[in-house]
């Protein structure tokens, strides 16, 4: 790897042609990032320490050259194809001294045919331009908008996160994110498989199947070709085969008995294992074996719904409703070279916090097929943002046709997923519409003609939202109230403040609380000698995030952090290992309010997604895992408020609660519970409960007063199942001591 911060030109093509520009040559890695190497060569610090990213700013104009010698012959009766699986961004790529084609998104996977090129000692050279001087080659129209830093995101297909977000840092980078490797194909092989189901009988007895392939066959002659699949799950079998008449096509199949697919809790996430084969006279010559599930998906929405409850945002698996929980999914880290060393724990996390969905937010990469694989796997399922965020994107024709291109290639790449149950074209654009004042957000080209138009075409079954949240024609007209789906910030408040209790969505798509790191890891991440205090600090303002210093709209963060401690206890404690601790319990108690609430009034309420599970880089955040994977209190209590089945305490009424079990579930059960009042040692409720599969169950009555503060410890047992859960009951202030113990008695500590 080599890099210049202004070269001048012509560039080199070559690596002697590099070599004679006198600029150092460093070792790289594949995948990898231009940062991360320049870290590895003792070039610079850790960027994710104190201030060290700012100084990296200077490297958003570097032109980057990697490039390296490798042995490679192509066997006989195949094709080769040099496969870059994610290039960042403006690449320019040679073999041999050929230039294969240029590159333009980050996003996507590239692929070259190099077959006539590959010899026995090859070079593969790769020139990448710096995102941030093609933008500004760009000219803007009144149309587009974006936040101050991101504005220059707006023509550049490129995680827009890079650019600097209130979760993540600037980092613009570039480089080879993801592997590079040649692949060998026969001349006669299966080019595309997609198998999908398309409907269940009522009583969940016969599933109908529809196969899509595509083959290239070098020479038809009067051979017999043919096509064929077999899959199993457990003693089910999907079984069939057909002559080719042409080189694309479509089968229909019935599946008797099916093994369905089910989302966490709801059932086993069952999936088949396939083999398609395509045959040449009865003999194989081509085969892709894959995994799949057979299950069905829809989306009941309505445009907007009110107080009363009269709207719906509903997905329903296999004809059954599912309350969904779970997290929205940001960048794995900041350097995407490094997503896949951290997937498989993220995963874990989220299982073990008993989520049932993901979603894939909009500002971010699409995520890897080890990630989908993992999902289909748990029983996660994953909603999928198309990598558009909080701004109005241009309309032109060529950027349109660039987003189709990219649809297309996400689209084949991730249908085959069981898990993947919706797609939705952005992440709060509509609103940005307004933000900006560019008016009505159902004139977005995009999402309402662009990539309905692909998804028609590739993935024509799976529920798509033109946005989240989408403002639809008669949305807009009402601006924009009461929408049953719906991102719930607000200011800020105390978390049981109004804007939480009067919001009228079913469906909460975002929603989240700050919590501070452990002071363990904010050692790791803030310099010795701005520990403590956190006001007027730059590295805490950096890290708050604040992503680019005297840029202020993000400046808020710790203050903000700070202002949600107060309304908790009434005062700020005066030492980091108070302070984290005083935090960590009030956004504990915030998003344990969230879930439940929402748990406790389904199914006028069908859903709620957090932000978020896990950091992307170390900093001070809603996140409730931080950079490091040590977990802060809101993981373990989400862990607990999200349990399948799962005792709650509802908000009072007329001086007392009532005790309810939601059961997102599909058995019935019997359970034996008690609720004991731990600070004076007494129960309170006790009893044996029969909850309703899928349903909320009343179970009975505590008394309330709002002058009495208590921490109730909920606890149950029965059938296979046992929990526990915790209230913490009266209004703040609450004494950091006192919860401190009840905590520990709840077993948090």
């Amino acid at each position: 790897m080599a890099y210049a911060l202004e070269p001048t030109e012509p560039f080199p093509s070559n690596l002697d042609e590099l070599k004679e520009t006198g600029w150092s040559i460093l070792e790289a890695r594949v995948p990898g990032n231009f940062e991360l190497d320049l870290q590895r060569n003792g070039r610079i610090e850790d960027p994710f320490c104190g201030m060290n990213i700012v100084s990296l700013f200077v490297y958003e104009k570097a032109h980057v050259w990697w490039g390296r010698r490798f042995p490679c012959r192509v066997p006989e009766g195949h094709r080769a194809s040099l496969v870059l699986e994610g290039l960042d961004c403006y690449g320019e790529v040679f073999l041999n001294g050929t230039l294969l084609g240029e590159t333009d998104n980050m996003l996507v996977e590239h692929r070259f045919d190099v077959t006539d090129l590959l010899r026995g000692e090859n070079e593969i050279f790769i020139h990448v331009r710096p995102a941030l001087l093609q933008a500004q080659s760009v000219d803007y129209p009144a149309y587009v908008a974006a936040g101050g830093i991101q504005y220059e995101s707006l023509y550049v297909r490129k995680a827009p996160h890079m650019y600097g977000w209130d979760i993540m840092p600037r980092a613009l980078s570039s480089g080879l994110w993801r592997p590079a490797h040649i692949d060998f194909l026969p001349e006669n092989r299966l080019s595309s498989l997609f198998l999908e189901t398309l409907s269940l009988s009522q009583s969940g007895d016969r599933a109908q199947m529809l196969l899509h392939y595509g083959v290239a066959v070098n020479n038809w002659g009067q051979d017999l070709w043919e096509v064929a699949l077999e899959g199993h799950c457990g003693t089910s079998h999907v079984r069939t085969r057909d002559v080719l008449r042409f080189s694309a096509g479509k089968l229909r199949l019935d599946v008797l008995n099916p093994v369905l697919w089910w989302p966490n809790g709801y059932g086993e996430p069952s999936l088949y294992e396939c083999r398609a084969s395509l045959l040449r006279n009865g003999q194989e010559v081509d085969a892709l074996e894959f995994r799949t599930g057979i299950r069905t998906v829809s989306l009941d929405r309505t445009s907007l719904t009110d107080r009363e409850g009269s709207g719906e945002f509903q997905f329903r698996i296999n004809g059954v409703k599912i309350f969904c929980k779970g997290s929205n999914w940001v960048p794995l880290d900041a350097y995407h070279s490094r997503d896949e060393e951290r997937v498989d724990k993220a995963i874990e996390l989220a299982v073990n916090a008993h989520c049932n969905m993901l979603r894939c937010w909009g500002g971010n990469v699409y995520e890897s097929d080890r990630f989908f694989d993992l999902c289909d796997e748990k029983g996660l399922m994953v909603w999928q943002d198309f990598a558009m965020a909080c701004a109005v994107y241009p309309q032109d024709e060529t950027f349109a046709n660039r987003l189709a291109e990219e649809a297309q290639r996400t689209i084949r790449r991730l249908r085959k997923h069981p898990s993947l149950i919706l797609w939705a074209g952005d992440n709060e654009c509509d609103q940005a519409f307004s933000w900006f004042g560019l008016g009505d957000p159902n004139q977005n080209v995009l999402t309402r003609k662009v990539l309905p138009e692909v998804l028609r075409q590739e993935d024509p079954h799976r529920p798509y939202l033109p946005s989240s949240p989408y403002i639809d024609e008669r949305a807009y007209r009402a601006s924009g109230h009461d929408l049953p789906e719906d991102h719930l910030w607000g200011p800020r408040e105390y978390y049981k403040g109004q804007y939480y209790v009067r919001s009228t969505a079913h469906f909460a798509s975002e929603i989240g609380y700050h919590g501070c790191p452990s002071p363990e890891s904010i050692r790791e991440f803030i310099s010795k000698d701005k520990l403590w205090p956190p006001w007027d600090n730059e590295e805490w303002r950096l890290h708050g995030t604040s992503p680019v210093p005297g840029y202020t709209a993000f400046d808020f963060r710790i203050q903000l952090m700070a202002n949600q401690v107060r309304a908790l206890f009434g005062m700020v404690p005066d030492t980091l290992e108070d302070f984290a601790f005083a935090s960590q319990v009030t956004q504990a108690e915030a998003k344990k309010f969230f879930i439940e609430r929402f748990r406790s009034a389904k199914w006028r309420r069908t859903g709620i997604l957090w932000w978020n599970l896990l950091d992307g880089w170390p900093q001070f955040s809603d996140a409730v895992v931080d950079y490091y994977f040590r977990a802060k209190l809101a993981y373990h209590v989400i862990g607990r408020s999200q349990q399948h089945l799962c005792l709650i305490l509802r908000e009072p009424e007329d001086q007392a609660q009532d005790l309810v079990v939601s059961n997102d579930t599909r058995r019935m059960f019997e359970i034996e519970y008690e609720v004991r009042d731990t600070v004076e040692d007494k129960l309170v409720l006790a009893g044996i409960g029969h909850p309703l599969p899928n349903e909320v169950t009343w179970l009975g009555r505590v008394p309330y007063d709002m002058d009495q503060q208590r921490f109730y410890r909920i606890h149950w047992t029965g059938e296979g199942v046992q929990g526990n859960n915790h209230y913490l009951a009266g209004k703040p202030p609450f004494s950091l001591e006192q919860l401190r113990k009840g905590y520990g008695c709840a077993g948090y500590l």
